[in-house]
């Protein structure tokens, strides 16, 4: 608490300086500076006693500070050791100090200097907020969280904060917590959203340096420097909104060797002390925003190491389909040729009877529904080579409707077809194109139940021209939508597994997209895009 300082005269000096000070003769205060004065708000004749004064201090101070001030009144020397008090100052603030003693101009008087510790206070608080805040920086999955919970734990501390962020040759706000009317004004001078100014770095030099000396540097006067960058309007707005005596502290933020960012810091508060740990922090940044891309990045490869191996394994599938369904086309359709031509001689035979038409109208219907199976096998494994040419997709939903409905073996639901009038024709195979058309159409009147609707639609979309066809059936809710489109995945009891199959293929083959859900009235929604 004690430091030696030379009993010279301090008359003329003591009444200036900025720190606040007193003379203790005894137990009685005989001389009072006006930092002081302000401090505690005293008249310039009041000079209180020292057990007066400490009844300024805080009440888990008082306990432990009133005896000493009762030594340091009988003459005593105080402890040779640092002190820190709380003291309640006239602005209703709490204020850390640390006293100071050295003689005075007479052996019975004493000199007691009250220093500023809000700084070493500061330094404490933020390596704590730094410990706290770290473990949850790096459990932060995506930037913009790691951004916004870095800048909230500086704002705690009572920091105006805000993230610069580094683009190409620029710099634009990012995450910040700064006093809104700055913000409303700064607006209105700029005539757009803070977020969205882009300030070139060769207005910015203060920046420019922080980022190549990879170094904090602290501004003991922010309002000078904002005259010196922004615009004078945007300064003069700060300057009337801000509290006097601001100061500013800046810290680059890297994430590996690459410059990301400034951490900005502005407080009338801020000292060079700041500047360490926030520095500190400001590393801690880019390393939580590399630890969200690292983890991005093993993401994007766990990904593709999953996509690949559905390829590889949808390839070896797909393989073993096609020798299967070209050993089925070899030794079914032979005999289903025979069985067909069989039944063209029998129903031409007059003596057949009722009984035998019967019979040979059933079996010429599940020799065709046999072949249909055997053609979809070989349409979904052969090799596809669109051959392109120019092709309305609102006319193949026509035919592929003229086809299906009406048709006996399956549902008929009420289909309403809407086509748009600006869809363009798309480049296509128009054989493929229609094989794909007619199976989607057919899966949703065949998912739908009686008295059902089927709703077609046409669209010009900014990827290219879009199908969308919805049922009212049991719906795809619970199923991965992707699964769907897979060979043989059936999603009713009765159906083959094949045709959305083939319609993947179709429009993959054309560079198309495929996509399926469920209808939040119920039922299904599938669409495919194919390109311009």
């Amino acid at each position: 608490m004690s430091a030696p300082l030379p009993p010279a005269s301090l008359d003329g000096l003591l009444p200036a300086l900025p720190v606040p000070l007193f003379v203790l003769r005894g137990d009685q205060m005989v001389f009072t500076n006006v930092a002081l004065r302000t401090l505690l708000g005293l008249r310039d004749d009041e000079l209180p006693t020292l057990l007066e004064f400490c009844a300024r201090f805080g009440p888990e101070e008082r306990a432990w500070m009133e005896p000493m001030c009762q030594a340091l009144a009988r003459g005593e020397p105080p402890p040779d050791q640092p002190a820190w008090v709380r003291v309640h100052g006239a602005d209703g603030r709490t204020h850390l100090l640390s006293p100071l003693t050295a003689p005075g101009r007479v052996p019975e008087e004493q000199l007691v200097l009250l220093l500023d510790a809000e700084g070493g206070d500061a330094v404490r608080t933020l390596s704590t907020m730094l410990v706290s805040t770290s473990a949850e920086l790096l459990r932060c999955r995506d930037e913009a969280s790691v951004l916004e919970l870095a800048v909230e734990a500086v704002h705690r501390q009572g920091f105006y904060v805000s993230v610069m962020l580094l683009e190409g040759d620029s710099l634009r706000y990012g995450p910040m917590r700064q006093e809104p009317e700055s913000l409303a004004a700064a607006e209105r001078l700029y005539g757009q959203g803070v977020h969205e100014v882009r300030l070139h770095r060769s207005g910015m030099p203060h920046l420019t340096d922080v980022l190549t000396r990879r170094k904090a540097v602290f501004h003991p006067d922010a309002f000078s420097m904002v005259r010196r960058l922004l615009l004078p309007e945007v300064a003069d707005s700060i300057q009337r909104i801000y509290a006097p005596g601001s100061r500013a502290l800046d810290a680059p933020i890297f994430v590996g060797d690459e410059p990301y960012g400034v951490l900005a810091v502005q407080s009338t508060t801020l000292t060079p002390a700041n500047a360490g740990p926030l520095e500190l922090f400001a590393q801690l940044i880019g390393g939580a925003l590399e630890n969200v891309r690292h983890h991005r990045a093993a993401e994007a490869r766990l990904a593709e190491v999953s996509r690949l191996q559905n390829e590889l394994v949808a390839s070896e599938r797909l393989t073993a389909l096609g020798e299967a369904a070209g050993v089925v086309a070899h030794e079914v359709r032979n005999p289903l040729g025979a069985i067909l031509n069989t039944v063209a001689v029998l129903k031409r035979e007059p003596r057949l009877g009722p009984a035998g038409a019967s019979a040979v109208e059933m079996l010429e219907e599940e020799a065709i529904r046999l072949e249909d199976i055997v053609r979809d096998l070989l349409d979904a494994v052969r090799p596809l080579e669109p051959r392109p040419r120019p092709v309305s997709l609102g006319e193949l939903v026509h035919r592929a409707l003229g086809q299906l409905q009406g048709r006996p073996d399956l549902p008929s639901p009420r289909v309403l077809f809407d086509e748009a009038p600006d869809v363009p024709e798309l480049p296509g195979d128009e054989t493929l194109l229609q094989l794909a058309v007619t199976h989607l159409v057919r899966n949703a009147i065949q998912a739908s139940p009686s008295g059902g609707t089927v709703r077609v639609a046409v669209r010009r979309v900014p990827e290219g021209v879009s199908l969308g066809v919805e049922d009212e059936g049991p719906g795809i809710a619970g199923l991965d939508p992707q699964r769907v489109f897979e060979p043989f995945f059936l999603t009713r009891a009765n159906g083959r597994g094949l045709g959305l199959a083939i319609v993947r293929r179709v429009v993959h083959a054309h560079g198309g997209k495929v996509r399926a859900g469920a209808r939040p009235e119920g039922g299904a929604r599938f669409e495919l895009v194919l390109p311009l």
